[in-house]
């Protein structure tokens, strides 16, 4: 299945042109720079992943997800105070609802911190991953996709840099020597077993780029400026790229941290992704970068979202999501953290 032969409403961006010759990466940074005022979501070909990589990624989820829930509860995430693990569907929030999704979380590999009163409070996300019993090879299929996508991730970041007019190692300062590389493998059962068709809520991503792998069902939607939805199909050896908050901030709005969502597929089918966030080091803070004259007027400001509010201080950003995004471990772990109306909200409760 050719790129061409589907609706794809979004641009298409082939990698090697930023390796090419001198014209091929001039071309492709001013492609680029379109994308990331226009749209911050694009389709990624020429990354240079080993197809065979994706390909045992995605049939080992799908084995990880076929597992009995038993299984998976022995590392359900409610049990990582660092909020790695297994969540099933219904057990993540976006904007207080449910997202019908069952997922498990992977981060850097790492040792717990022991957390003093002086401490920032994000060193509590330092920490080791769980890893199921039952399924030994997905550990280190997992950290060598996390690898890989990583230095896509990276790599595009180095771009993004040049098509904002700064050297490519521009935003090195504050990812090196250890970025934050949240990995999630997603399944989203079909809409006669969730209850209602969110799959993921609109929201937007909080860290510099995510790398997007979907498998073969759609269901990503990305929202324009204008509030107009476009569907973003699998596009067969691409990943969907798209910007993140960190970004915005750096570019006082140049960039956008587009608003997405996943609608639940149809019912009797399910829906397989792979998701990779990367983020700035935790203890780094967002500058605002000095963007080149002509940029720089069209500059757009940063988005106010009350419910949502945006941190420059990575750390405090990332734990602010998380504490969010999973009241169950929040209340668990951290409950030193939450407002009274946070500890007093109704539970998530257990029948999924």
């Amino acid at each position: 299945m050719s790129i061409h032969s589907l609706p794809v409403h979004l641009p298409v961006l082939d990698f090697s042109r930023f390796h090419g010759t001198p014209a091929e990466r001039k071309s492709f940074i001013a492609d680029l720079q379109r994308t990331l005022y226009d749209h911050g979501f694009f389709y990624l070909t020429g990354h240079g992943v080993d197809p065979q990589l994706i390909t045992d990624v995605v049939k080992t989820a799908k084995r990880f997800f076929a597992l009995p829930l038993e299984e998976k509860l022995k590392i359900e995430m409610v049990k990582s105070p660092h909020f790695r693990g297994y969540n099933r569907a219904g057990y993540e929030h976006t904007r207080g609802q449910q997202d019908w999704r069952e997922q498990l979380d992977v981060n850097t590999e790492g040792e717990a911190v022991a957390i003093g009163p002086d401490m920032p409070a994000w060193k509590r996300l330092l920490g080791p991953n769980q890893w199921p019993e039952a399924l030994p090879e997905l550990k280190p299929l997992l950290l060598a996709y996390q690898a890989e996508v990583t230095r896509i991730g990276i790599d595009v970041l180095k771009a993004i840099a040049v098509a904002l007019g700064q050297p490519e190692d521009a935003f090195a300062e504050i990812y090196e020597p250890q970025p934050s590389q949240l990995l999630k493998i997603i399944r989203y059962p079909g809409r006669d077993i969730a209850e209602s068709d969110q799959g993921v809520g609109a929201h937007k991503d909080g860290g510099f780029v995510t790398v997007l792998l979907q498998d073969t069902v759609a269901g990503l939607r990305v929202q324009t400026e204008d509030g107009v939805w476009l569907d973003a199909p699998p596009v067969p050896g691409t990943f969907v790229i798209n910007t993140g908050e960190l970004l915005e901030l750096a570019t006082n709005g140049f960039v956008r941290a587009d608003v997405h969502s996943v609608v639940t597929p149809p019912a009797g089918t399910e829906r397989f992704s792979v998701a990779f966030f990367l983020g700035a080091r935790y203890d780094a803070s967002i500058p605002v970068i000095a963007l080149p004259e002509e940029l720089k007027r069209s500059e757009r400001g940063v988005s106010a979202d009350p419910l949502n509010p945006i941190f420059r201080e990575v750390g405090q950003n990332h734990l602010k999501s998380r504490l969010r995004s999973h009241p169950d471990v929040a209340r668990a772990h951290h409950a030193d953290l939450l407002t009274p109306e946070q500890l007093a909200a109704k539970p998530v409760g257990s029948a999924y």
